[in-house]
């Protein structure tokens, strides 16, 4: 079987997922694109929801603006980086208003979808988008100390790249002030100067 059928037979499973009883179904996956570039966020948002997407509306805005400082526009990512999540399912709102963080029971059950891409694409280059995400693969205890880094990290008998992207939310001011600002221009001049991402343009 070709990696992008196997991709597709992952996702078509994870479509069909329903093991969070909090989260808000269905999951929400990318293209099936057989890349050696993963792209991990943290969960849909009620918009990415609707419109049966990851990265579809505010936050995705922001996320493909910068990555279109570096050399791709919306489209031309989708198509040829595979965008993944550490929960696909929207979790829902919190009573104070704002998207619910998933629990750690919940990232756990929905590890294993992420574990199977990692074994199907054995990526070379994970982009981890803001900190939940990021904390899958490297330690963070504030983003000042893994923004703008890159970190080299085994994963199933494979060594992948980590570069780490703060989140793109609009309530967040992080990446838009010191040292926020400065940081995230690191971390996107790493991610364009990574073969795999060079190859892409």
């Amino acid at each position: 079987m070709t990696i992008s059928a196997e991709i597709k037979k992952h996702q078509q499973a994870l479509h069909q997922c329903r093991r969070c009883p909090q989260m808000m179904p269905p999951p929400i996956v990318g293209l099936p694109v057989a890349s050696k570039i993963i792209l991990v966020g943290q969960a849909p948002g009620e918009r990415e929801e609707a419109l049966g997407k990851p990265f579809a509306w505010t936050a995705g805005k922001t996320l493909y603006k910068w990555l279109a400082t570096i050399g791709l526009e919306e489209e031309a990512v989708r198509r040829k980086v595979y965008i993944a999540a550490v929960c696909r399912c929207f979790p829902g709102k919190k009573s104070k208003g704002g998207d619910r963080v998933p629990d750690r029971e919940e990232v756990e059950r929905c590890r294993s979808w992420l574990q199977a891409e990692f074994d199907i694409l054995q990526p070379a280059l994970i982009i981890p988008v803001g900190k939940l995400a990021i904390a899958q693969f490297v330690d963070v205890d504030k983003l000042v100390d893994v923004v703008g880094t890159s970190f080299s990290r085994e994963i199933d008998g494979h060594v992948a790249d980590i570069i780490p992207l703060p989140h793109p939310s609009g309530a967040s001011t992080w990446h838009g002030r010191s040292p926020g600002k400065e940081l995230l221009q690191q971390a996107l001049k790493r991610i364009k100067q990574h073969p795999q991402w060079y190859q892409l343009l």
